[in-house]
């Protein structure tokens, strides 16, 4: 859950994590629409909500991956020579 204090918080990422990031949020909403999928295709109902449970959490992760990226700044790389 998001504060007032961590809402205005911004971090400062590598590309090369923000791309990490980003394929795991892509995986995570591949793996909900999957996982949805196979809904149909259950009989126990409790099944069914364990399946509907885990959608609820790869969806939540992934939106709670996405605000971070939104919050996060670029790293600045490094001068090349140091002032």
């Amino acid at each position: 859950m998001l504060t007032n204090c961590a809402a205005s918080e911004s971090y400062e990422i590598s590309p090369r994590f923000r791309a990490i990031i980003e394929g795991r949020i892509e995986r995570l909403e591949r793996d909900a629409e999957a996982d949805e999928a196979q809904v149909a295709r259950l009989d126990d109902i409790d099944h069914i909500r364990r399946q509907l449970r885990l959608v609820a959490v790869e969806r939540a992760e992934a939106l709670r991956m996405r605000l971070f990226i939104d919050r996060a700044k670029p790293r600045l790389p490094r001068p090349l020579i140091e002032i």
